[in-house]
């Protein structure tokens, strides 16, 4: 299993990988405004690489539940600067979390690989030439409805099948644009429109998303810090998410995930390669 990128090719045959993440945005739901200072974000970018991050996702737009967008002038001012002090300090692949065009095309000239957009690519007419384009690795997500609107009242009458569709339709619409098939990772968007029992039901039946004609590109495991954790365990308290969001990186591990988008870099990678030495022993 491979996925390229503009300037790496990840190659997940017996290893996946963590993504750490790093909201410059003042209103994400679990750290905003803790990064948004740009000496900040760069150091913060930095430890998550030395804790074992890979990809750092760098978002300057917050898509929690009821989020407000915010304008293209002031996502470009929030993630540029960081992205150019980034590019030639980390080993690690930058991704780019952004639905804007002109956002994702200003981040991968200043130094980002990947491009990572909620809307997989149809939120903005122009994203998929430009994704097409720019030669980066992009990844598409399910999301039902908006960051506005997507958790007043999710429904499906099969959410694995719908999501699985889903793909389907928007990777056939992205090799249309151009974009090489390798160049895709598939993310099915827990808590992007989907109540508690949708998302388990997604991550258990996480083999059930591949794309029978693509059955090898990767699939994006994101659930850290999510609201539906503290529901499952009964306590809402943000910081009781982390050792729930570790176990689901070993699980989501075993059923077949290769990246993973996690605020905590340093646990999750532990327990990602113990999964690892055990499934491969």
């Amino acid at each position: 299993m491979l996925w390229q990128t503009k300037n790496r090719l990840f190659d997940f045959s017996s290893r996946g990988v963590v993504m750490g993440i790093l909201n410059l945005t003042l209103d994400s739901f679990s750290d905003g405004g803790q990064f948004f200072d740009p000496e900040v974000a760069v150091a913060h970018a930095l430890r998550m690489e030395a804790e074992g991050a890979e990809i750092i996702d760098i978002g300057g737009e917050s898509t929690r539940p009821g989020a407000e967008p915010v304008s293209e002038a002031e996502e470009l001012a929030r993630v540029i600067p960081v992205i150019e002090r980034l590019a030639g300090r980390l080993q690690a692949v930058i991704s780019i979390d952004t639905s804007k065009s002109a956002v994702a095309r200003a981040a991968v000239e200043a130094g980002a690989g990947i491009i990572n957009d909620v809307t997989a690519l149809a939120g903005d007419p122009d994203m998929l030439r430009v994704a097409a384009e720019s030669g980066a690795g992009v990844i598409l997500l399910h999301m039902q409805g908006t960051p506005r609107t997507m958790q007043a009242a999710p429904h499906y009458e099969d959410v694995v099948a719908e999501v699985r569709d889903f793909f389907r339709q928007s990777a056939a619409r992205a090799i249309r644009s151009g974009i090489d098939p390798l160049r895709i990772a598939l993310d099915p968007g827990p808590g992007f429109g989907k109540t508690v029992e949708h998302n388990v039901t997604l991550l258990r039946q996480l083999p059930a998303l591949q794309l029978p004609k693509m059955p090898d590109r990767p699939m994006v495991w994101a659930v850290s810090r999510k609201t539906f954790l503290g529901k499952l365990i009964d306590d809402m308290a943000l910081e009781q998410r982390f050792w729930p969001t570790v176990a689901l990186t070993s699980l989501g591990r075993e059923l077949g995930a290769r990246v993973f988008r996690v605020h905590d870099v340093k646990a999750n990678v532990e327990a990602l390669r113990m999964t690892e030495a055990i499934l491969n022993a």
